[in-house]
């Protein structure tokens, strides 16, 4: 079990993930996901208390979770167990287009999560909360709990970090848009993704979007654009944190893997050039592995490829 009061907390979806190991035969590796979990595991494994908030439904898949938080060292006195709602699960297929995901998530423990369900305490205790576009995607009533979670979190001068994370297949452009655009008013650190930010703002240069993040509010913005690297910005100066080559084969996760050590190391004292250039090499390595959580590396392991 991790730290009783986390430094980092995230509020989202977790899932079990199912995840095709060969491109010619229906063979799946059962995993986890979901994007704030993946978050919480690389921050974890970056030597930081991690604590995840959330709602599992009481049966296999959702034990299934808690044992691999347990196993990590992610603090998990924040996540409920629903008795009337499943877990979610979710499938990751190969082909010539990339990699695929098939959702069942309707109706899940977590879309049910509500306000009243948040743990205030833990919230003004920690030092960074952090959310995605999928935390506020699912249901309505999760989106009422985030808002209120950042609102509790900004009053207690906790950090909000966000991820925009964009999935179409759960709310129209026109709801994601304005959603987001108010918890963007309300962020400190964004760490969108090159498509997802593109589809939201409409603009496609950089500096650009950059411009349109900062103006939104956030202080710290690190635009990930996979192999090249990241695109940090702060209102006093910006640039390339170039990425690292690797021979990668599954990229599943691998922006989450950089937000949660993005944010680790931030919360361990670096500037946000210093905490993209680690992050760069943890999304790196992150796809020398199949699946979102297996191939996160630990501390050491990133620590050795930027010594080499």
């Amino acid at each position: 079990m991790a730290a009783a009061t986390p430094q980092v907390l995230a509020f989202g979806e977790a899932m079990v993930e199912f995840n095709q190991a060969s491109k010619d035969r229906p063979d799946y590796l059962q995993g986890f996901g979901g994007d704030t979990s993946n978050f919480c595991v690389a921050a974890a494994r970056q030597g930081v208390s991690a604590g995840f908030v959330s709602a599992l439904g009481d049966d296999h898949f959702g034990r299934l979770l808690l044992g691999m938080w347990a196993a990590e060292g992610v603090d998990t006195s924040c996540v409920r167990v629903d008795p009337a709602a499943p877990t979610g699960v979710y499938f990751v297929s190969h082909g010539p287009q990339g990699h695929a995901f098939d959702y069942l998530r309707a109706g899940s423990a977590a879309s049910r999560y509500a306000p009243r369900d948040l743990p205030l305490d833990a919230i003004a205790a920690a030092r960074v909360l952090h959310l995605s576009g999928i935390s506020v995607a699912i249901s309505s009533s999760a989106c009422d709990a985030a808002f209120e979670a950042i609102a509790h979190a900004r009053s207690n001068g906790v950090r909000v970090s966000f991820d925009t994370n964009l999935r179409l297949k759960l709310w129209p452009l026109a709801r994601a848009r304005a959603v987001m655009t108010e918890v963007l008013r309300q962020t400190d650190i964004c760490l969108p993704s090159w498509d997802d930010v593109v589809v939201l703002t409409g603009l496609d240069d950089r500096d650009a979007i950059v411009d349109w993040l900062l103006a939104h509010g956030a202080r710290i913005v690190a635009l990930k654009l996979g192999k090249e690297g990241a695109y940090v910005a702060t209102p006093d100066e910006r640039r390339i944190v170039p990425g690292r080559v690797v021979a990668a084969v599954d990229a599943t996760g691998a922006g989450d893997c950089f937000g949660g050590a993005f944010i680790a190391r931030l919360v361990e004292g670096d500037d946000p050039f210093a905490a993209a250039h680690y992050a760069n090499a943890a999304a790196a390595l992150s796809t020398q592995g199949f699946g979102a959580v297996a191939p996160i590396p630990r501390r050491e392991a990133v620590e050795r490829m930027l010594a080499g």
